[in-house]
């Protein structure tokens, strides 16, 4: 089993950064798979971003390419979404999510079912 942990969430002004943190936890030699995904109010979670825990490739939701990053900390094993130029549609309630596997298919990477570990979720709101 694997367990994991989010903090980093808040309200922050339109144009702002945050730097969300997902803490793995268990067997975490198992996880090949690690995720961001996001779900606002009366939406589908969506996929936000993904990282390969051993080769570091990443694949990114189009609506935060170029804005969101996704990284590992090997040390501690924190997986990072730095997120820049926040906008208000950024807002959600944001989970990090790790699976035994990694796909180099896009589309299973980026699907919810993808994904057998999440964590509770912590809230982001971008508003003025």
């Amino acid at each position: 089993q694997v367990q994991l942990v989010e903090s980093g969430g808040g309200l922050v002004q339109p144009g702002g950064s945050l730097r969300l943190s997902c803490a793995p936890s268990g067997r975490t030699s198992s996880i090949s798979a690690m995720g961001w995904f996001r779900q606002a109010p009366g939406k589908e979670r969506e996929f936000v971003a993904a990282f390969s825990w051993r080769g570091g490739i990443t694949f990114y939701a189009d609506s935060v390419k170029g804005r969101f990053t996704i990284s590992r900390d090997s040390a501690k094993g924190t997986v990072y979404l730095q997120m820049n130029s926040l906008k208000p549609e950024d807002t959600a309630v944001y989970y990090c999510a790790a699976d035994r596997e990694w796909s180099l298919s896009i589309s299973t990477t980026q699907a919810v079912t993808s994904y057998e570990y999440w964590g509770q979720g912590t809230q982001v709101t971008v508003s003025s």
